[in-house]
């Protein structure tokens, strides 16, 4: 998937809200189950965005393979074929905001 914005505020495969990870596991919940904290929470994830401003041609081109396990129309097969995806911190967890209960 090449159209995935992560807007999670810690995270060690968010880089200006462009996924690092390969891929990305999502839970019956909708949950992202990828998500790693970094070690220096927010503060490290800032300092991380910044040394990747001269590498952003390269981010922006890496696709992103999502696994899903929700009820969602976009779910065929645990694979995710949505055009694109939001990520994003909930109340308590990181999850795709773009899942449609199907």
């Amino acid at each position: 998937m090449d159209n995935l914005r992560c807007t999670t505020s810690n995270c060690e495969h968010n880089i200006r809200t462009h996924c690092t990870a390969g891929i990305i596991n999502v839970s019956q919940t909708a949950a992202c189950h990828t998500k790693i904290k970094r070690e220096g929470s927010v503060l490290a994830q800032q300092f991380a965005e910044i040394e990747a401003a001269a590498d952003m041609g390269v981010i922006e081109k890496e696709s992103v393979f999502v696994q899903c396990d929700a009820v969602c129309k976009f779910n065929k097969d645990h694979t995710c074929h949505a055009d694109g995806i939001s990520v994003a911190d909930s109340f308590f967890s990181t999850k795709c905001m773009t899942r449609i209960r199907a």
